[in-house]
């Protein structure tokens, strides 16, 4: 079985996008009026020096945050299938249940032979490239 290797991203790209975030988090209360929150607004300058410099000080934190991006990964996608197949895929089939519609053609029928004589031309497939 092949895997999929899946590449971290850059020190840079990390530094800056949690500039972005802590600098959000230091700005939210100011946009309600309140006071800037100074903590965050110096922890999101460190993170763009370091995310500018390409500082390997954000290595391990690159690396730590990488993991819980694929422990996420792992939780949220089968529930997020999940959440799919049942609030739309098994509903679309119960309708179709109900309605007496066999588009897969699943219905025993009583033939000599399931094969579907096909009508029009044998293949549409003329200059593919």
């Amino acid at each position: 079985m092949k895997t999929n290797t899946i590449k971290i991203g850059s020190n840079r790209s990390f530094g800056v996008v949690f500039f972005v975030v802590f600098l959000i988090i230091s700005l939210f209360p100011f946009i309600k009026g309140n006071d800037l929150r100074i903590w965050s607004l110096i922890i999101s300058l460190i993170f763009l020096a370091l995310g500018l410099m390409n500082s390997s000080i954000l290595s391990p934190l690159n690396k730590l945050w990488f993991k819980f991006g694929l422990l996420l990964g792992k939780f949220i996608s089968p529930i997020a299938m999940g959440f799919v197949f049942f609030l739309v895929v098994t509903p679309i089939g119960l309708i179709m249940r109900l309605f007496g519609k066999d588009l897969l053609n699943l219905k025993t029928r009583n033939v000599k032979s399931y094969w579907i004589e096909k009508s029009g031309p044998k293949s549409k497939m003329k200059n593919q490239f």
